[in-house]
């Protein structure tokens, strides 16, 4: 039975997007979607009500992103359905916050030393929750300093540029334990942009630690400038092939920010149903 379409990954104010919970499920009941998860970085909305609920008559799946360190390799974990109370998940999430915190001062302090007219309080009156590199584009636009906030990750806070400070993050070991002890289903958040060298030994050493999914449905060729180091379509059938599930979602953030894909993907609802026995969620 068709049962509609998903959107596995959504941004909302709890992190660095534009909108809050309930904004983004009318703009994804707008779009025709059943089923949405919300995925903020490093923390849970606090409007997200146990594992799974419905809201204006969109299934609402409890998720989170998670920055992790696979080995070398910068990437992040999505996890679906977990208990917004999980104890272990909380104490990282406080832990993840703090890092934010403490890696934006020092990203602020960086600007200033670039001789650039903006404070901490500037930043922070972009955010409703966690900080994140967005968050910092906006103020700078609102200094003055540039006039959008591409051109501030260009210009000043993408990777490699001067006023960029890495975040620290857990193990990806660490972090799929944490997920699954707190109930959820775990895949890979857009694994075509990471800079894996050998997709053999990492699909290999994914399996070993518990990875259930690779989101492989995913905007990846909006941008021109987009460089992927496998194609997605290669990438899913070797997923399937080694048994992992395929999750998908369009990273949108809300609009007014320089991501707004929602309604790019629609994913078949029995993928979700997959990550549901997974989880141990009744379908």
């Amino acid at each position: 039975m068709n049962r509609g379409f998903a959107d596995l990954h959504l941004h909302t104010t709890a992190s660095d997007g534009t909108q809050s919970l309930t904004d983004m499920v009318a703009r994804a009941r707008a779009a025709g979607l059943a089923c949405v998860a919300i995925t903020d970085h490093d923390t849970l909305s606090p409007e997200l009500q146990g594992r799974v609920r419905t809201l204006h008559g969109v299934e609402v799946i409890t998720a989170v992103e998670l920055k992790a360190d696979f080995e070398g390799v910068t990437g992040e974990l999505l996890g679906y359905f977990v208990d917004p109370l999980a104890p272990r998940l909380r104490e990282l999430l406080a832990w993840m916050e703090e890092a934010r915190q403490q890696r934006m001062e020092r990203m602020v302090e960086k600007c200033r030393e670039a001789g650039l007219d903006i404070a901490m309080e500037d930043v922070r009156r972009q955010a409703a929750g966690n900080l994140g590199r967005p968050h910092l584009a906006r103020a700078l636009v609102e200094c003055g300093v540039v006039r959008e906030s591409d051109e501030a990750f260009e210009r000043l806070i993408g990777r490699g540029r001067p006023c960029f400070v890495s975040l620290e993050k857990t193990t990806v070991m660490e972090a799929v334990e944490i997920l699954h002890d707190a109930g959820g289903a775990v895949s890979v958040a857009h694994p075509c942009l990471m800079r894996v060298a050998d997709w053999n030994a990492f699909l290999d050493s994914l399996a070993a630690i518990g990875v259930d999914a690779l989101e492989t449905v995913y905007p990846y060729r909006t941008s021109p400038t987009t460089q992927l180091t496998i194609a997605p379509e290669l990438l899913a059938a070797t997923a399937r092939q080694r048994g992992f599930l395929v999750t998908g979602g369009s990273d949108d953030h809300g609009l007014g920010s320089t991501k707004a894909p929602l309604g790019q993907i629609r994913l078949p609802y029995e993928h979700v149903e997959e990550l549901k026995r997974v989880a141990g969620i009744g379908t």
